[in-house]
């Protein structure tokens, strides 16, 4: 069985907090010489592991501080883990800062052949390479001037030239399509299309989740230093928007209160779905509920789905549709709606049903359940529409 040319087994990184004082500073240099370890130190990684075999796609992502960069690195063996295991199989090809292995003092075209160099080309596959590096890069003139005077984007159009001529066996990328203009994105991901297509291994840091599912067959999320998911991309970039969506929506959610129905209020009493939490798209969902009504006449409910970061998709009430609530008791009332084939695109959201009086004037209470559309689909937006395209012929690369 071939081994994956990428594996990392139990990997953390700790760095040394350094004290502002000078008593603590002295005190972490001893620590350091007698060889102790440094019980405040700062955990970047804890406990980071995965497999990448040839052909193979994986994207990290995360917020910042996550841990994103500090585990490329160790992956591209620039810095060594504090605990764990780093096992590569083949030739790493890594694009990690700006800048990283050229001489600001140095032109364009002098800094290609430092790059090779130290990448271990010879001088005779440098030669070869030059013209095809130089062309990727695509910097005009300014190929012959020192780098310190490049943008931040020519320095990336220079270093994505030099990694991806050497057509490595492993790709390992650090937010790359995050800087230069967008002919220069859309180069770097046809490349990296193309790379993949020819059996290429691609480990790429993006803050774009887009980038991650277009490029990428796996996904793996970092929080804190540790792996909060890892699995498909779709599944995990999914789960990390909805996590953002609903750290943006936390403050301006809706509380329940049940206490309602003791005050005298119209109140939802309970509210449950079917499926519960998890849906495919397309499939149907069933939203029920019980309300009290304080009068005992009959109430309006008002049903709305919302995006996880409070983008409200569809609401509808039972007076629109000219629905009366079932009586199962003394100022109890039950309400149940169906949603045949969600055309909601894959994410997380919640439903909210909402207690109205019987004018469907004022809204009393309410209360939501949150629920998970599954599927694979990239379609961007909150509902799937459906559509048809007009084809000019097969996909170029199929017959």
């Amino acid at each position: 069985m071939t081994p994956p040319l990428l594996r990392l087994s139990g990997v953390g990184k700790d760095y040394a907090k350094l004290d502002t004082n000078a008593a603590g500073r002295v005190r972490l240099v001893f620590d350091l010489l007698r060889g102790r370890g440094v019980a405040h130190a700062f955990r970047a990684l804890d406990d980071v592991g995965f497999e990448l075999a040839a052909g193979e796609s994986l994207g990290v992502i995360g917020e910042n501080g996550a841990g994103k960069s500090t585990l490329l690195k160790i992956a591209a063996g620039v810095i060594t883990p504090t605990r764990g295991s780093v096992d590569v199989h083949g030739r790493v090809g890594a694009l990690l800062e700006l800048g990283s292995g050229f001489h600001p003092e140095y032109s364009g075209l002098d800094n290609i052949d430092l790059a090779a160099a130290l990448l271990g080309l010879a001088p005779a596959e440098i030669a070869a390479k030059r013209d095809e590096i130089v062309a990727f890069a695509d910097l005009g003139e300014h190929i012959d001037e020192p780098i310190k005077h490049y943008s931040s984007g020519m320095v990336v159009r220079l270093g994505f030239a030099v990694a991806t001529a050497l057509t490595p066996d492993i790709l390992i990328t650090d937010e790359v399509l995050a800087v230069g203009d967008e002919s220069f994105q859309k180069k770097c991901i046809a490349w990296m299309e193309n790379y993949l297509a020819d059996g290429g291994t691609l480990l790429l840091c993006s803050h774009s989740m887009y980038h991650v599912q277009k490029l990428c067959r796996n996904a793996l999320w970092l929080k804190d230093g540790r792996v909060a998911r890892y699995g498909d991309a779709p599944g995990v970039t999914q789960a990390y928007l909805a996590y953002h969506e609903e750290k943006a929506a936390s403050a301006r959610r809706p509380v329940a209160t049940p206490q309602a129905g003791a005050a005298g209020a119209y109140a939802i009493q309970s509210l449950t779905l079917e499926p519960v939490a998890r849906v495919r798209a397309d499939e149907s969902l069933t939203v029920r509920g019980e309300v009290f009504s304080p009068d005992d006449r009959v109430p309006v409910v008002l049903v709305g789905l919302v995006r996880a970061d409070g983008t409200p998709v569809y609401g509808v009430a039972t007076d629109m549709d000219g629905v009366v609530p079932q009586r199962i008791g003394a100022r109890r009332f039950s309400f149940a709606i169906t949603f045949p084939r969600l055309p909601l695109l894959p994410g997380k959201y919640f439903v909210r049903a909402h207690a109205l009086d019987p004018e469907g004037v004022r809204l009393f209470d309410n209360l939501e359940e949150d629920f998970v559309v599954e599927g694979t689909s990239r379609e961007l937006g909150l509902v799937r529409i459906d559509h048809g395209w007009e084809s000019g012929g097969p996909p170029p690369g199929e017959s």
